[in-house]
């Protein structure tokens, strides 16, 4: 053995590393359940980290070498985890691809980032022989899961999955020099604002995410907690919840999609203790009509994020069920979490407060010049920590960018309140510049979001010659036709200034959004940029 892989070995820090660790330390427990065709299918710590070494050495047999990127389409199954960990395990780099993803955005994925192996469920086959037919530049082997247990390929020059890892020795694969800071995977934003960028993240910055979660949410989430997944393992904040419970070796119930009466059916069957999803979620599942009907009493904690959760689902959740919530907060380039809002602070503080940072996290509020501003005063939002990502692929000028004053900056806008809470105001790019006076996107969509009446908004500033910026809100009312447009601005006018009441309300019946449902606010002000200006554009 060559001096810098012993050394490696006796020190390293990689993410695949802990499943072995958990094979050992609980070999017998269950460490992944899916129900799938109307059955339960359980995996072992023990025959997962089997799965893990088959896997990377069935990529090994494919010629991969060490950093060489395999991609993955999918939704959530013990096979997408086998894929995300094994990857890593192997020395090569992981790259996840939203599923809702066109055949074109996968293309310029694959290309960019010049992935060599494709994994996917045979869900998407019809999108990937679409991809195939675009003939991506690197992609030398496509691998198809099969969902049905079918044996056997689905087209000409795909290869199976399940034959292709079940060939392969279980051993461990030691042989390779893995350190903390090579790129465990590379993930794309979702582009709400711009074509997304290609984050990558070391096995450091995935690791300590999810070590660090197991501190801020030692009551809830640890070797005897049953965590529910509901959320797509592709998002990174998902893949923290759940890299976390497999570090401490707890046993986790995927969900292949969000199904209300499946995830009731699952926490009775299952005693799911801690569940994670977004508040649309959690309103879902407990204000439906069957809720009473199963035995949710096992679920004693929730993890929510992506949007704040209204007043009253909040308080259903904590008071009525006694439910300990937390909102993590985070994004693509720092790995997730960054803040947490935990249990104590859920119903005194009101708005989007995304709590303290976490325990491996420096955060703060930087002003223009890189100064960092006392409580109280809004400013970008930054942080520094083993988290961030090394950069951005491809794009030196970007990560340059990013790492001003010595801070990772979120282009988000904040201020930290008199408890040390951080609390967000709006995406940087989203405040309006009107009449001199600068308006949060997010406070008026908040006030409208109030109203009953109102399904979904949005909030932008338009060119207007007097104010510089209007504030426009766009409205997708519950019932259409039951709104008017004074409807909206009286309702406003109750609790906005002056000058944070929209001058104009369009109403739409859907918002654009991305593929991960982030509302696509470049969109509309492009279609509507001359609504005060000129003509209006068609809605």
């Amino acid at each position: 053995m060559n001096e810098e892989l012993n050394r490696n070995i006796i020190q390293r820090l990689a993410i695949g590393d802990a499943f072995r660790r958990s094979a050992s330390r609980v070999p017998d427990r269950i460490a992944l359940v899916e129900r799938r065709n109307g059955e339960d299918i359980r995996i072992s710590y023990r025959a997962l980290n089997e799965q893990l070494n088959r896997f990377a050495r069935a990529m090994r047999r494919l010629g991969l070498k060490k950093g060489d990127r395999i991609a993955c389409l999918g939704m959530n199954s013990i096979e997408y985890a086998v894929v995300l960990y094994g990857t890593p395990k192997g020395a090569f780099t992981f790259v996840p691809i939203n599923i809702f993803l066109q055949p074109a955005d996968i293309t310029f994925i694959l290309d960019d980032a010049q992935v060599k192996v494709l994994v996917f469920d045979d869900a998407f086959l019809p999108q990937i022989l679409s991809v195939r037919e675009g003939k991506p530049r690197t992609v030398e082997h496509y691998l198809c899961i099969s969902m049905t247990g079918e044996a056997g390929s689905p087209a000409a020059g795909i290869l199976n999955f399940r034959e292709l890892v079940d060939a392969e020795s279980s051993q461990e694969v030691e042989d390779v020099v893995i350190w903390e800071r090579d790129i465990a995977e590379i993930s794309y934003t979702s582009g709400a604002t711009a074509k997304p960028k290609a984050v990558m993240i070391s096995h450091l910055a995935t690791c300590i995410p999810a070590m660090q979660t197991l501190i801020e949410m030692a009551p809830h989430l640890n070797e005897r907690t049953v965590t529910g997944v509901m959320l797509p393992i592709f998002h990174c904040g998902a893949r923290t919840f759940v890299t976390s419970g497999l570090f401490v070796g707890n046993t986790n119930v995927l969900f292949r999609w969000f199904d209300v009466a499946q995830v009731l059916e699952s926490i009775a069957r299952e005693r799911i203790s801690l569940l994670g999803g977004l508040p649309m979620m959690w309103r879902a599942i407990y204000f439906h009509p069957d809720c009473g009907k199963y035995d949710t009493s096992s679920v004693v904690a929730g993890i929510y994020g992506m949007a704040p959760m209204d007043e009253t689902t909040q308080r259903h959740l904590a008071v009525e069920k006694g439910i300990a919530l937390y909102l993590n907060s985070g994004q693509t380039e720092f790995f997730p979490p960054t803040n947490y809002c935990k249990p104590f602070w859920q119903l005194r503080k009101k708005g989007n407060y995304w709590g303290t940072p976490g325990l491996m996290v420096d955060g703060g509020i930087l002003d223009e010049k890189g100064n960092l501003l006392p409580p109280g005063q809004v400013g970008e939002i930054v942080w520094r920590g083993p988290a961030c990502m090394e950069g951005y692929l491809n794009n030196p000028s970007a990560t340059e960018a990013a790492r001003r004053f010595g801070w990772h900056h979120s282009e988000d806008i904040g201020f930290i309140d008199e408890d040390g809470l951080l609390k967000f105001v709006d995406r940087k790019k989203d405040m309006i510049k009107t009449g001199g006076e600068n308006v949060s996107s997010v406070r008026v969509e908040e006030t409208l979001l109030a109203d009953p009446r109102v399904q979904a908004a949005a909030v932008v500033g338009l060119p207007h010659e007097k104010w510089g910026e209007a504030v426009t809100a766009f409205v997708v009312p519950k019932t259409s036709g039951e709104l008017t447009e004074s409807d909206v601005i009286d309702h406003c006018k109750k609790s906005l200034a002056a000058m944070e009441v929209p001058k104009k309300v369009v109403f739409l019946n859907a918002l654009p959004t991305t593929s991960t449902g982030k509302i696509r606010k470049t969109e509309l002000r492009e279609q509507y940029r001359e609504v005060f200006t000129g003509s209006p554009t068609s809605s």
